[in-house]
């Protein structure tokens, strides 16, 4: 009995066998699969990361065109006051808007979101109005800078000019950006199809650097920096309710 038992046991033993070296071999098997797929979805979690959406690239740009805005209201407050501060950073500033902004941004915009959105009827009124907002700050701009390049705006009949210059800038600019930003930039996300949005937002990276170099937008962020620093209204926590 003993014996039979003995021989019943061996098949049992190598089924046992047989399944944890199967149980290993597949524990082994599903972990390098698991670290491929971590590695897989790594390498597209850094691509997403890396590809930078047209909403995105146009609204982080309107973070410099909203941090100069700041920059003309202390200088327009220097002004109004009759205090003495760096011309030279209007000045600059003005030159970014110019170059930066409406140059290059709103170039954008109306090269490729406009006629996307026009082609399809859509969104006609707000284009029109962008449009003619854009017109005119060009106009504003280009007064600015005129009246600024001296670095010494003394006389009284052009401080009122400047000082109008900058308020019908920025009461104008800021209710445009934010239409965009709420409006414009996500309509556009819904009118075309994936592939043609994200190539776009390529081509705006490829015009960026043409422009600017391949540091365009940290360039101008700097550049913006360094005249908030000269205007003491660089450090943020300045800014808290008193």
């Amino acid at each position: 009995m003993n014996t039979n038992r003995n021989h019943k046991n061996v098949p049992e033993r190598g089924i046992d066998n047989k399944r944890r070296i199967f149980l290993k071999d597949g524990l082994i098997y599903g972990t390098l699969a698991g670290i491929a797929g971590v590695t897989s979805l790594t390498g597209c979690s850094k691509n997403a990361e890396e590809e930078m959406s047209p909403a995105e690239d146009l609204m982080r740009e309107h973070g410099v065109l909203n941090r100069i805005l700041l920059i003309y209201d202390n200088c327009r407050s220097h002004l109004i006051k009759g205090e003495l501060f760096p011309t030279e950073a209007l000045h600059d500033s003005a030159t970014i808007i110019r170059d930066f902004i409406e140059g290059y941004h709103e170039k954008l915009e109306e090269d490729f979101l406009f006629p996307r959105l026009l082609r399809q009827n859509y969104l006609v009124e707000l284009i029109q109005i962008l449009s003619v907002q854009h017109a005119a700050g060009r106009g504003l701009t280009g007064r600015i800078i005129e009246l600024t390049s001296s670095n010494d705006p003394s006389d009284p009949d052009e401080s009122r000019e400047l000082i109008q210059l900058l308020d019908s800038f920025n009461t104008m600019y800021r209710p445009h950006k934010a239409r965009e930003d709420t409006v414009l930039f996500p309509a556009i996300r819904e009118a075309v199809p994936e592939d043609e949005y994200y190539k776009m937002g390529e081509d705006f990276e490829n015009k960026e650097h043409e422009l600017f170099g391949e540091e365009g937008f940290d360039l101008m962020v700097e550049k913006v920096a360094v005249l908030e620093k000269q205007l003491g209204i660089y450090e943020l926590s300045q800014f808290n309710p008193k």
